[in-house]
């Protein structure tokens, strides 16, 4: 059985930092693209950062770039999230997602939240 499980979230006002974690189990942690997405409320849900095992890459919305470092270990099956400067805008549930194709789909600037499983959010509120 696939779990994601995200945690790390809380309450900070705006200018600080959080660290996001996700541990993963129950797929092959190396050859799935696994990637950050965020949900605020009433908006659709947006990726943050992506980690693409087909190309190697690191991908990063172009609304974070610049404030947020993803990065994972794979002897522990888990990606981090490092959010720095964070904005009341940045308030959101957030989600840990992976995919067994290895990509992740970008449009543009954005990274779009098509990826085949996906944990329960953690949830980040940035006070002004």
């Amino acid at each position: 059985e696939v779990q994601l499980q995200a945690s790390g979230g809380g309450l900070v006002q705006a200018g600080g930092s959080l660290r996001l974690s996700c541990a993963a189990s129950g797929f092959n942690f190396d050859d799935h693209a696994i990637g950050w997405f965020r949900q605020a409320p009433g908006k659709e849900r947006v990726g943050v950062a992506c980690i693409s095992s087909s190309a190697g890459s690191t991908y990063y919305a172009d609304s974070v770039k610049g404030r947020v470092t993803m990065s994972s270990d794979n002897a522990k099956n888990s990606v981090y999230l490092q959010m720095n400067s964070l904005k009341p805008e940045d308030t959101a549930v957030y989600y840990c997602a992976a995919d067994p194709s290895g990509d992740c789909l970008r449009i543009g600037g954005s990274l779009i939240a098509v990826m085949d499983y996906w944990g329960e959010g953690t949830l980040v509120t940035v006070s002004s």
